[in-house]
């Protein structure tokens, strides 16, 4: 079997050196990282297609990734390292694990701390990086094919990643890789025709906040007026919102306008479940409903079947394709 490791570099604090922190060029930084690789792996170092701070990724810079990724597949590639920030590292790893489904073998990883030293010369002398780096090199080599994020000496399911603190190097949570999930395992070749209309994709996400329901009301008449392609509402508990009948009707309303309304939830952990009798309203309204297991894959289960379809109303079709129970 196949073992050699493709290695992608795509920024974030992994390779910042300087102070303040700063990104480190990709020809500065790649002949760097070869230095700390474990001599056993068999790697081939390459720079993503986007290297950028990754609060500034977007869908695109994902799908470029993808893209990538699939080409090295052609290439006799099956075990993929990226080194991503950890900013959106969620988003990303989601977004890979809903595209290449189990095509492939790829871990995502990042770190709290620079790689490098402030003057980018040696390896600084504390750094959660190169912890890190080996976690993931020797999990794409064990674990079954998939997509995962690696972080703080934990393994999970990338599609659960959450980051749950923004300065510990215990950063993310999420379902360990041993447990087993559900899996859409549709693959989807990235073209580039897909990262154009990318560009295009507009959603809102609103956390509720205790508001009185005239005042959520006024708010939905703005979003009708300019609506996007997806709202999201994250309710309370399992998905519990109080609303009214010129709510639902402002849902439906939104909805011939070409905006699919999904109702999530702001608690990180456990799902929807709609046995409230105050949930009775979403039959009637038609909106969809949130299967996925993190907000994170959230987004790259909308961006999926956005760039798959080419109607609002395909969106609401085919939404429960893949639909999913959640872990015990």
């Amino acid at each position: 079997m196949n073992k050699k490791i493709a290695l992608i570099y795509m920024g974030g604090t992994f390779g910042c050196i300087g102070e303040p922190l700063a990104p480190m060029t990709e020809t500065e930084f790649i002949p760097q990282l070869k230095h700390v690789l474990p001599p056993q792996f068999k790697i081939e170092c390459f720079k993503a297609p986007s290297i950028k701070d990754s609060s500034a990724c977007t869908a695109q810079d994902w799908l470029k990734l993808i893209q990538q990724i699939q080409s090295l597949q052609l290439q006799n590639f099956q075990h993929f390292v990226v080194i991503h920030g950890t900013d959106t590292l969620s988003y990303a790893a989601a977004t890979l694990s809903r595209f290449l489904a189990e095509s492939c073998h790829v871990v995502i990883t990042g770190s709290q701390y620079p790689l490098l030293n402030v003057q980018g010369d040696n390896t600084r002398e504390f750094t959660d990086a190169i912890d890190n780096l080996n976690t993931a090199l020797h999990a794409v080599l064990d674990l079954p094919v998939g997509v995962y994020l690696a972080f703080f000496h934990q393994i999970i399911h990338a599609r659960s990643a959450l980051k749950a603190h923004s300065t510990e190097l215990n950063a993310f949570s999420g379902l360990n890789a041993d447990r087993k999930i559900t899996v859409d395992k549709t693959v989807m070749n990235v073209q580039l025709s897909h990262i154009e209309k990318a560009k295009q994709l507009n959603l809102i996400n609103w956390m509720m906040l205790p508001i009185v329901q005239d005042q959520l009301s006024t708010n939905l008449d703005l979003v009708l007026s300019h609506p996007p392609h997806f709202l999201i509402i994250q309710a309370y508990g399992v998905g519990n919102l109080a609303v009214n009948d010129a709510i639902i009707q402002q849902f439906k309303a939104l909805q011939s306008k070409g905006c699919q309304v999904i109702l999530s939830t702001q608690v990180p952990l456990g799902g929807i479940d709609q046995r409230y009798a105050i949930s009775q309203w979403i039959n009637d309204a038609k909106i969809l409903i949130s299967d996925a297991l993190s907000q994170a894959d959230l987004y790259a289960k909308i961006l999926k079947i956005y760039l798959q379809y080419p109607t609002s109303e395909q969106w609401h079709d085919h939404w429960y394709d893949y639909f999913e129970n959640q872990p015990e």
